[in-house]
């Protein structure tokens, strides 16, 4: 009775906010503003895996080949991806974020957001006067000033053109110089606003809003996200939402991705800089080794149903099931087997993934795997493989398979009672098709 009871209340109270905080168009803004970052990232991982290939062999190849030098050439590609990704995330949020709203000009306000965000950089000046921007401040380290900017400057924005504060051009005008015109005034008063407060700023301890942003926020969050305990939070919400059809890790990436993100671009600045790794948890850490198979880590799962289901239903699913999620795609186990809503399988899926977390970062942290080294190898990537390109080691492989088969351990004796049960209801359906039929 109490655990209907409980069912309940997940179900009719808890999810439905669940489900309005996944579809709210700020953390949607979040989840497909970062999406404009992921090629980039890609693109300079591709680079980084090409310089910084983990067999001696190779690099004594190619250092003989293109000279001692080639390995800085080569990072000269990784600069220009990796050191622009806080810039190109606020436009890309703000510009999803703008865009949502269905009558502003998106454009215009993912350039307001970028003056914005170039508005806070404090700029370097060498013993000549002249003046650059620091690479790192439009990288890793202005995500969470680009997530900010992306989401606070767009409502400002947003809030004015729908006051009517503007200047109204003639029909006759075209639309793209309409759109420019109608910005000015909002963009004008964003401009002076952030000016301001980072005038105001200049004359506190902080001294700038990146020294603000991270005492304050980038700190604290990161010292979070990137810790056990952190890691275990975040994940047990990617599975329960899962549960409940909410797709967990859209939801939580969302969040998170500032962190994990940065992180992932740390150590990629390390590996480059051949120093010590100094982050375990990161985009690649849920990616490659909490992920395999996809959300639950359902891979072995997918091979038990493909190759010991004895239920005719379980098996078909397996076989629909079993090439994908070698890919990392699970939504034909989620909602073919399902797992979804199902509390049997409920308790593998939560668990499993937490027990990878566990065994993933104590084998990194003290050093028995190499920790990712910043190459964002796509999440599609087949297990095995990724755990190699993740961390440039074979144990990176190792620990995938390990951790492959402590899941299917946890997972065999639900999988055993549900083929049961469906079996059973086979049995059931045959013998009441035959009953009709005589």
């Amino acid at each position: 009775m109490s655990d209907n009871k409980s069912g309940g209340f997940l179900q009719e109270k808890l999810m439905p906010i669940a489900g309005k905080v996944a579809a709210s168009r700020h953390l949607v803004a979040l989840r497909d503003g970062f999406a404009l970052v992921m090629p980039l990232i890609i693109i300079g991982s591709t680079f980084l895996l090409v310089s910084s290939f983990p067999i001696p062999a190779y690099l004594s190849f190619m250092a003989k080949v293109f000279g001692p030098n080639w390995a800085t050439v080569m990072g000269w590609a990784t600069n220009a991806t990796f050191s622009i990704i806080g810039m190109v995330a606020v436009i890309g949020i703000s510009y999803q974020l703008a865009k949502s709203y269905g009558d502003i000009d998106a454009l215009s306000a993912s350039m307001i957001s970028l003056a914005a965000f170039m508005l806070t950089i404090p700029l370097n000046i060498d013993k000549t006067g002249a003046a650059w921007v620091p690479l790192g401040q439009l990288g890793s380290l202005g995500l969470f000033e680009a997530l900010l900017i992306g989401l606070f400057v767009t409502d400002a924005f947003v809030w004015m053109m729908h006051k009517n504060w503007q200047f109204k051009m003639p029909d006759t005008v075209p639309p793209a110089v309409g759109y420019a015109f109608s910005a000015l005034i909002p963009g004008f008063i964003i401009i002076l606003g952030m000016w301001l407060l980072r005038l105001g700023i200049s004359f506190t301890f902080f001294k700038t809003i990146p020294n603000v942003i991270t005492v304050i926020l980038a700190k604290p969050l990161t010292a979070v996200g990137g810790s056990i305990w952190g890691a275990l939070v975040a994940e047990f919400f990617v599975s329960f939402l899962w549960l409940f059809g909410i797709h967990g890790a859209n939801v939580v990436g969302g969040i998170m991705a500032p962190i994990w993100l940065g992180q992932m671009t740390q150590n990629a600045e390390a590996a480059k800089a051949h120093k010590e790794l100094p982050n375990v948890v990161t985009q690649q850490f849920f990616d490659n080794f909490v992920h395999a198979g996809g959300s639950g880590e359902t891979i072995s799962l997918a091979l038990m149903l493909m190759f010991l289901a004895k239920s005719d239903n379980l098996k078909a699913i397996g076989r629909l099931a079993g090439v994908p999620g070698l890919f990392n795609i699970n939504e034909p186990i989620m909602f073919g087997m399902p797992i979804v809503l199902n509390p049997i399988m409920a308790i593998p899926f939560v668990v499993v993934p937490l027990v990878s977390v566990i065994t993933t970062y104590f084998s990194m942290k003290y050093g028995l795997v190499g920790k990712t080294f910043g190459v964002a190898v796509p999440w599609t990537t087949p297990p095995i493989i990724s755990g190699f390109l993740a961390t440039g080691k074979i144990s990176g492989s190792i620990l995938q398979l390990v951790n492959i088969i402590i899941g299917g351990a946890i997972y065999y004796p639900f999988f055993k009672i549900a083929d049961r049960e469906a079996l059973k209801q086979e049995a059931e359906t045959r013998a009441a098709n035959d009953a009709k039929a005589a």
